[in-house]
């Protein structure tokens, strides 16, 4: 018998399922992981897959032959946009602006800096496409992740920045909030100490980039 829940992926302790909350809306994500990140215990990518019954999640690296993607990206009944801060990429807020009649697809690439660099570079099938991106003043607040900068986003934060600003209309905090219980448990699980040794310098810092914006 599997450890692993076979839903999200996870150790079977440390399932999310029990925090995922069904979310409709327009806006369809396709989620690209990185290999590296399918079970990574912190990873949050399956929140968005899980809670958005809209949304498609393919792991690999290099895309450019994937022919699922590919079927998608060719769709031409939808309008395809990267979320990815590349040359060009314009502000999400112009998704919401957009009086464009056709639906919406966004890709979102799931691995770290490097990783998702990596992707992209790799996966020329994306390079035609639109890029947008989120506001730069974001603060994200993945508290055991060790982050480059106290703006790097979790994958499901920049979902949910990504969606609250397309579709103000709807309520996305249960992504956020599905996420925020993951890393509870983990914390709660650690040995006494470790948090505070190895995470807490971090979330101070992030906390007094807020307080000073």
């Amino acid at each position: 018998m599997s450890r692993y829940c076979p839903k999200c992926l996870k150790a079977k302790r440390a399932c999310i399922c029990q925090w995922i909350e069904p979310i409709h809306c327009d806006t369809q994500l396709i989620i690209l992981q990185h290999t590296s990140e399918e079970k990574r215990p912190l990873g949050s990518a399956r929140i968005l897959s899980l809670s958005l019954g809209n949304a498609s999640l393919f792991v690999g690296e290099d895309f450019s032959q994937h022919t699922e993607l590919n079927a998608l990206i060719d769709d031409k009944d939808y309008r395809t946009v990267v979320l990815y801060p590349g040359e060009g990429a314009l502000p999400a807020e112009t998704l919401a602006d957009d009086s464009e009649s056709k639906p919406l697809r966004v890709i979102l690439l799931d691995g770290t800096w490097k990783k998702a660099f990596k992707m992209w570079k790799l996966s020329t099938n994306l390079h035609s496409l639109p890029l947008v991106k989120l506001a730069d003043d974001l603060i994200g607040d993945y508290r055991i992740r060790k982050a480059p900068s106290s703006n790097a986003l979790s994958t499901v934060e920049a979902g949910f920045h990504l969606l609250e600003t397309i579709e103000p209309n709807i309520d996305f905090t249960p992504l956020v909030n599905a996420f925020n219980e993951m890393i509870s448990f983990q914390i709660k699980n650690m040995p006494e100490g470790v948090f505070e040794r190895n995470y807490r310098v971090q979330k101070h810092c992030a906390q007094k980039h807020r307080d000073n914006k």
